[in-house]
């Protein structure tokens, strides 16, 4: 009997010595070889996993950019310029500076611009919403002000405003990862070059009826009346579908497109209070004595 378990075990022993030794050279065989350089990168990536550089989370990007013989294209926006520059010099590159992005909410129906006409019962989510009414108001294009781009920020940089409606970004927080744009259903929410001391200006809305339809909707929508288009002296607004878009990358922000909208569908932000026309107070002092 004590030999048949010493045999057993011996038996045993061997074929375990023998599984052991086929899987080592299996895996000598099979070894897929890994660029050690993929972990220093990742190490230097913001862990963020958000996305927007186009890749499945940060070790997809840090793979991406080993691999690649120019990387001069590929940006990540969490990090930004900085997190690319020590990227580029653990991968022994060169790297263009690229302007900040920032995420813009090219819808301004407040609950004060764009009347209700109808209340929703269902779920309160963006894509449901999309996919069965065109939402409480008239403007089948306009914000649901349901939250899906907040829930889809990973960064704490936007936020419903209970007293518009709509959603805010927050300047400081907001990486540009694209998330939020993903996350709208009715594509509202663009990413824009940040600007000089962050100033930006940019069309608030996307609603392709015509003008009277617009405007009954929504009292500060574009009506595609081309007033914006024909003063802009750099030829950065075009109208498309009854509806002016203004090119960032052509735009000076000299604000005389802002001037003529006659609906205050143009949004600026951040700029110094304009000049009061000095002329038209005096003009208005001499007419009153």
């Amino acid at each position: 009997m004590s030999q048949i378990v010493l045999l057993s075990i011996i038996t045993l022993c061997a074929i375990g010595v023998i599984a052991a030794v086929m899987l080592y050279y299996a895996a000598k065989k099979f070894q897929v070889y890994e660029d050690p350089r993929i972990d220093e990168v990742e190490a230097v990536l913001p862990s963020a996993n958000c996305g927007g550089c186009g890749y499945p989370g940060c070790r997809g990007f840090a793979e991406a950019l080993v691999k690649a013989d120019d990387i001069s294209e590929l940006n990540c926006p969490a990090g930004g310029a900085s997190v690319m520059s020590a990227v580029a010099k653990v991968l022994g590159q060169e790297v263009k500076a690229t302007e900040p992005m920032i995420a813009v909410l090219r819808c301004n129906g407040t609950l004060e611009h764009r009347r209700r006409t109808s209340t929703f019962q269902g779920a309160k989510n963006c894509a449901i919403g999309q996919s069965v009414y065109i939402g409480e108001t008239d403007c089948a294009y306009g914000c649901f002000g349901y939250g899906d781009c907040v829930d889809a920020c990973k960064f704490g940089a936007m936020h419903i405003d209970q007293t518009t409606g709509l959603p805010v970004i927050d300047e400081d927080n907001c990486v540009a990862c694209g998330a939020c744009v993903k996350a709208c259903p009715r594509n509202i929410i663009e990413l824009r070059k940040k600007g000089p001391k962050s100033r930006r200006i940019y069309v608030s809305c996307v609603n392709c009826d015509k003008g009277a339809i617009a405007k009954k909707a929504c009292a500060v929508a574009c009506i595609g009346c081309g007033k914006c288009a024909k003063e802009c002296p750099h030829e950065a607004i075009t109208i498309q579908n009854n509806v002016a878009y203004i090119d960032f990358n052509k735009c000076k922000l000299c604000r005389k497109c802002v001037e003529v909208c006659p609906t205050n569908a143009i949004t600026e932000l951040n700029f110094p209070p304009r000049k009061e026309n000095k002329n038209a107070e005096t003009s208005g002092v001499t007419n009153e004595n």
